[in-house]
């Protein structure tokens, strides 16, 4: 089988998955990310399958969709592509970037650290996914799905969680903003990530300053 084949197919497999998935985290995000991570790609030397793959199959079972489960994802992917008869060598890596791409594995200390170009290219792109306009309609989409507040003064953010902290909480998704989106532009790998991150980075704060203004009735 051909790679572009192997993408296709992978492709058709990941839209078949998540057809039912929420919105921050459907088919739409994932090809976001693939189309991203392939921007990054041009600038990049890594391996493109190993990127595509990953990309295509980061959020296969988003564990927060699978009661914590970090295992399922990862079985998912590999069974996945055992079936397209890919190799060891290109499973085992993609694997791996799902296991250890999250921003909140970032969060655990404990955790064996794995790091690759190509995890570096994947992990920009769903990170820049997380930031800007889209970004904040994820946060609120994903917010309302849980039945979270938009805002609560009375519940200050916690930028220095764990990663059971962070796997836990149930915050107002403003206070996500200031655990996470805030936080990833300096979290980039890529010198396109990075370019990317600072515009997005500036609207979200944009974005805050008007949340605020229009909450407290400000002209």
């Amino acid at each position: 089988m051909s790679q572009d084949q192997l993408v296709q197919n992978t492709i058709h497999f990941v839209k078949k998955t998540l057809v039912e998935a929420e919105g921050g985290h459907d088919w739409f995000h994932i090809e976001r990310v693939y189309n991203t991570a392939n921007l990054i790609l041009k600038k990049e030397t890594a391996d493109e399958l190993v990127v595509k793959l990953s990309a295509l199959l980061h959020d296969i079972a988003d564990p927060k969709f699978h009661n914590g489960d970090e295992s399922i994802g990862p079985k998912i992917a590999r069974d996945f592509l055992r079936e397209q008869n890919t190799s060891e060598e290109t499973i085992e890596h993609v694997t791996k970037i799902i296991q250890h791409m999250s921003f909140k594995n970032s969060l655990d200390k404990s955790q064996g650290s794995f790091t690759s170009k190509e995890m570096e290219i994947v992990q920009d792109a769903d990170r820049l996914d997380a930031m800007g306009a889209i970004g904040i309609a994820r946060a609120f989409n994903y917010g309302g799905f849980k039945n979270r507040a938009l805002y609560d003064p009375r519940m200050p953010p916690n930028p220095n969680m764990n990663k059971e902290e962070y796997k836990t909480s149930n915050a107002p998704t403003i206070n996500h903003f200031y655990e996470k989106l805030l936080l990833l532009k300096d979290g980039m790998h890529t010198e396109t990530g990075k370019k990317i991150a600072l515009e997005r980075h500036q609207f979200m704060l944009e974005y805050l300053e008007q949340f605020y203004k229009e909450w407290n009735g400000r002209d």
